[in-house]
């Protein structure tokens, strides 16, 4: 019977592979098609591969837990005749996969005792503008190209001292580096922990500046004891935000080359922390619909984040983020925003404080807390990011107007 090839398929834009982390069918099962039979993970999500057709398992060329790039095959079915030719795959399996061989791979990164090895080169989704690696310096071509083999960064050697000329980290300042990685402990770090680190390494590379302002939470509060469902603080910030930008969207443009490009939609993106790193859910058009209608959507939002399965309309092309820090008890933080972002608000933990009343001519206690607006400064100065977050700051002491 012909063997028909089970591929990775394009899981969304700009995924360039994936994670296998589970097999749902074992070898000598029979299979239907679109029935899902390999579980992965990419950057952003979970998903899974569908059978092509109908058929029996008839081997599985992955390993658990290593990536593989869109277009691999991944296993084979045995199929009939028919199903082959109508799907046009009806030629034989290889002896041998094509990226069996470690040599073949220009992103392997391996030291001699560890064997430590990463096959495919991260992709994260909606980095539209590339920004090169910042780290180390004084680098002779040779490192480069090395460092360029291996698959790492400069910012990966922020920590090694060179011992040539000038301080210049020499190509055996770099091997002794990578070779005594082998006396400590090494773990491979998740899709996502990699992702994020990539997205922060590009943000870092433009000049970051944060305001922060105290609000008075006390109309919020009350405001949410009286909604149902209830509104948590972020959505809040979030529906502030995004009217605040409704009025004035020019401190959410990018700065691409000597352009400033203009969002063309109110979207907001929120953090969500889930094991071994943040994913960014992202609200469209936050600025036209009232709080009320947003709570539903907002938790359901946050339940498939947590479950990592975010669908793809759901995540990328936010021009803000908003991030409530104040739930681990912080109460002034700096976010950094996405590479594709200018602008993260964040929320501080809201504490006790006392506060100069006027019309009593006394101290009366109040719920404050710190409003952070983290930007790039090369699009937004301190007088607009003031204007900017003074204006959500007043929305939020009108919670009933969002």
């Amino acid at each position: 019977m012909p063997s028909i090839p089970i591929i990775m398929p394009q899981l969304g834009e700009s995924i360039a592979e994936a994670t296998v982390i589970n097999l749902l069918v074992k070898v000598g099962d029979h299979v239907l098609t679109d029935q899902d039979i390999i579980e992965v993970e990419t950057n952003k999500a979970t998903m899974n591969v569908a059978s092509p057709c109908p058929g029996r398992v008839e081997k599985f060329l992955v390993n658990l837990n290593e990536s593989y790039a869109v277009g691999t095959v991944l296993g084979y079915l045995e199929a009939s005749s028919e199903d082959a030719v109508r799907l046009g795959l009806d030629t034989p399996p290889p002896s041998k996969p094509a990226d069996d061989t470690e040599a073949e791979s220009d992103t392997a990164f391996k030291t001699k005792a560890n064997g430590l090895r990463k096959s495919v080169k991260p992709t994260v989704r909606g980095l539209p503008v590339p920004a090169n690696a910042a780290g180390a310096s004084y680098m002779s071509p040779r490192m480069r190209a090395r460092m360029l083999e291996l698959g790492l960064h400069a910012a990966d050697l922020a920590g090694l001292p060179g011992r040539g000329a000038a301080g210049r980290v020499t190509i055996q300042d770099f091997e002794n580096f990578i070779t005594n990685l082998e006396k400590h402990k090494l773990s491979q770090a998740s899709s996502m922990r990699v992702a994020v680190a990539d997205a922060m390494r590009r943000s870092w590379t433009r000049p970051l500046a944060t305001v922060a302002v105290p609000v008075c939470f006390d109309p919020l509060l009350n405001h949410r004891k009286i909604c149902v469902p209830k509104p948590g603080p972020a959505l809040y910030a979030l529906r502030a935000l995004a009217v605040a930008l409704s009025e004035n969207s020019t401190p959410a443009g990018r700065l691409i080359g000597n352009k400033i490009v203009h969002p063309s939609a109110i979207d907001i993106g929120f953090a969500v922390e889930v094991e071994e790193g943040v994913l960014v859910p992202v609200i469209r058009h936050a600025d036209t619909r009232p709080l009320k209608e947003l709570v539903p959507h907002y938790d359901e939002l946050i339940k498939l984040a947590h479950q990592r399965k975010l669908p793809p309309d759901a995540t990328g092309g936010s021009i803000a983020t908003v991030t409530n820090f104040g739930t681990f008890g912080l109460t002034w933080a700096t976010p950094i925003p996405l590479p594709e972002q200018t602008l993260v608000l964040g929320m501080g933990a809201a504490r006790r404080e006392p506060f100069w009343d006027e019309a009593q001519g006394r101290f009366v206690p109040v719920m404050e807390a710190n409003v952070t607006l983290s930007f790039d400064h090369r699009v937004l100065d301190g007088g607009a990011a003031g204007r900017l977050i003074a204006r959500v700051a007043q929305l939020l002491a009108q919670p009933e107007q969002l």
